[in-house]
């Protein structure tokens, strides 16, 4: 193996950990996530039943369950557009995981001599060569949908 595709290999396996650490974090806060929206989801519950039973609580002290409720559906709303952006973070992955393999496929067949590839190589290079192009349309497409959304959070 000479120097150079020893370097590509190892940079592609550093790629490839470093994917997978950054899969790891996002799946360990999606469940973190998923935790505080069920804690948020109980004390709304109880602050509803507060507000609901009002029975000669003070006006002053209803205000100050509203208020919390509305900071809690806040929250929640905060949580949700976390969750959104994780959820496209992943599927970025993914298509970033699937276009590396179609990369290294396309370069098998690529460093082929012309000569020695078949009629079957030649439909396969131009098939990966269509689904590698999909996938950079569909990373494109997801980089598209976080520009609108950081553009409507503004």
């Amino acid at each position: 193996y000479p120097t150079w595709k020893r370097t590509l290999t190892r940079r592609a396996k550093e790629a490839q950990m470093k994917r997978f650490c950054k899969a790891q974090a996002i799946q360990r806060r999606l469940e973190e996530i998923e935790v505080k929206f069920r804690e948020l989801e109980q004390q709304g519950i109880k602050l509803e039943k507060l507000l609901r039973d009002e029975g000669g609580n003070p006006a002053e002290k209803k205000t100050q369950w509203m208020n919390q409720l509305l900071y809690l559906v806040q929250k929640k709303n905060s949580l949700m557009s976390e969750e959104s952006d994780l959820m496209i973070a992943v599927q970025e992955l993914k298509l970033e995981e699937q276009q590396w393999q179609l990369d290294q496929k396309l370069r098998c067949y690529m460093n082929k001599e012309e000569s020695l590839k078949t009629a079957e190589d030649c439909m396969a290079e131009q098939a990966i060569l269509a689904q590698l192009l999909d996938v950079v349309n569909q990373r494109n497409v997801l980089i598209h949908i976080q520009e609108e959304k950081r553009l409507s959070e503004l």
